[in-house]
C-alpha cells in the first residue's frame, strides 16, 4: 500500500515531531474529513507500507532525523515556485529550499525525489516570460538532484478566487508557450516533466501527462513492480495512487493564497491550536463518539519480478 502524507497539509514543514512520534509508536490515526466520527488506523509497518509519500515546501525539519525512516521506502515531492511572500507568506526563501532539496536528494537518491513547479498562474507581476526564466534558473540548480518535475496550471476554485483575486487562469496559448519552453529546459537538465491533470495536447518531448504519483513513477523509484488493486480514481484524468492520507485539511501554515486545502487563515489557526504532538491524530484527540476502523493493509510489491528485468 501507499501511505500519503501530503494531499491535505504539509506534515514535514509543520508536524515533523508528531510524525516521528507516530513512527516510534508504530501507528497513526486519520480522521475522515467528510465523516469526522470515522477514524482509520494505519500500522506504520514497512512490511505492508510499500512507500511513504511526502509533499512539502520545506523538508528541513525532517532532515536531521531522516535515518529514523530507513526501514521505509520513501518518495518526496518538494514544491519550489518563484513567488514572493505576498503570495506565499510563510514559505522559506527559495534558495534555502533548493539547498534542502539537494541535501534530501543526496540522502535518499535522486530517483526518489521530484520537484513540483506548481501551480503556474499569471498576474501583472508573474508573466509567461518570468516563469520561463525562473524555471530555467531553478532547473539548473536542481540538475543532477532529481530526474522529474511536476507542472500544473492553477485551478480557480471558489475559495481560490476569494483568497487570491489577483490570479487569472492561464490561457491555452500561454500554456503552449510555457510548456514548449519548459520542454527544452527539461531536456538540457535531464528532467522529465509530468503534467498534473492538464490537457494531453501539451505532451511533447520530455513532457508527459501520465501522472506525477502514478504507478510507473513509483515503480521506477522502488525498482520493482506493484500489483495495485482496482480502485476508484480521485479524478477521471488522474492516474495517481492517492488515498490513505494521514493529513488534515485546514492545517497548513504556509498561507499560500492559491491553496486548495485551506479554507482561510482563521480556520488554520484554530485547528493548529488543537494539535498535540503526542496524539495519534494530527488534530485533536479521539472522543467517545468516534469509531476507529483498522485499515486493510497489504503490500503491493511483486517481489518475484524486478522492474528492470522488463526494460
Amino acid at each position: 500500500m501507499i501511505l500519503n502524507t501530503g494531499s491535505r497539509t504539509d506534515i514535514p514543514a509543520y508536524y515533523s515531531d508528531w510524525f516521528y512520534n507516530r513512527i516510534r509508536e508504530g501507528y497513526v490515526l486519520s480522521r475522515n474529513p467528510y465523516y469526522p466520527a470515522q477514524i482509520t488506523k494505519y500500522l506504520l509497518n514497512p512490511e505492508v507500507i510499500d512507500v511513504m509519500v511526502f509533499c512539502t515546501k520545506n523538508p528541513f525539519p525532517m532532515l536531521d532525523r531522516i535515518s529514523l525512516l530507513k526501514a521505509f521506502d520513501m518518495f518526496w515531492f518538494v514544491t519550489i515556485t518563484p513567488y514572493g511572500t505576498e503570495t506565499e507568506p510563510y514559505v522559506p526563501p527559495k534558495e534555502l529550499v533548493i539547498r534542502y532539496f539537494q541535501t534530501l536528494s543526496e540522502r535518499i537518491g535522486k530517483e526518489r525525489i521530484s520537484w513540483r513547479y506548481d501551480p503556474v498562474f499569471i498576474t501583472d507581476r508573474y508573466s509567461v516570460d518570468f516563469h520561463i526564466a525562473q524555471f530555467h534558473r531553478m532547473a539548473k540548480a536542481l540538475a543532477g538532484y532529481t530526474e522529474q518535475c511536476v507542472v500544473s496550471f492553477i485551478d480557480l476554485y471558489g475559495k481560490t478566487k476569494r483568497n487570491f483575486p489577483e490570479a487569472r487562469a492561464v490561457t491555452k496559448k500561454e500554456q503552449e508557450k510555457i510548456i514548449a519552453a519548459f520542454s527544452e529546459i527539461a531536456k538540457e537538465n535531464g528532467l522529465q516533466i509530468h503534467l498534473c491533470c492538464e490537457n494531453a495536447a501539451l505532451v511533447r518531448e520530455h513532457v508527459d501527462a501520465d501522472g506525477c504519483m502514478s504507478q510507473s513513477v513509483l515503480e521506477k523509484a522502488l525498482g520493482c513492480k506493484l500489483i495495485v488493486p482496482q480502485r476508484k480514481m480521485a479524478r477521471k484524468e488522474c492516474s495517481c495512487l492517492l488515498g490513505a492520507d494521514i493529513g488534515a485539511y485546514n492545517t497548513c501554515g504556509h498561507g499560500c493564497l492559491y491553496c486548495y486545502a485551506n479554507y482561510d487563515k482563521e480556520t488554520v489557526i484554530k485547528n493548529q491550536k488543537l494539535h498535540h504532538v503526542s496524539s495519534p491524530l494530527l488534530i485533536g484527540e479521539v472522543t467517545e463518539y468516534d469509531v476507529i476502523k483498522q485499515a486493510e493493509q497489504k503490500s503491493w510489491k511483486n517481489r518475484q519480478l524486478d522492474i528492470f528485468d522488463l526494460l
